[in-house]
């Protein structure tokens, strides 16, 4: 099973990186309090609320990680692809 070309994993975590994103921004912009606490609890209880600013969330706090992620996800994923493809390869 070939990745090529190799940008296609690329989109593909990209896409999946920005629905999980918007999905969890969704939930932290309803639920902001309750959004710490969860990730207190997947963290084994480090505290996170000494890391809340006090700010609302806007649409610019979405934007820019958005972009981060996606950007990243894009990377990683045609990264992935072409070490897949270098060490897999029937030749």
């Amino acid at each position: 099973m070939g990745m090529k070309p190799y940008w296609k994993s690329g989109v593909v975590l990209a896409l999946t990186l920005a629905v999980g994103y918007t999905v969890c921004a969704i939930l932290y912009a309803a639920w902001p309090s309750l959004g710490i606490d969860f990730l207190n609890a997947m963290f084994h209880g480090l505290d996170f609320h000494k890391l809340d600013t006090g700010e609302p969330f806007t649409l610019r706090t979405f934007v820019y990680p958005f972009v981060v992620f996606v950007v990243w996800g894009f990377a990683v994923g045609t990264l992935f692809a072409w070490i897949y493809n270098l060490l897999y390869s029937e030749q």
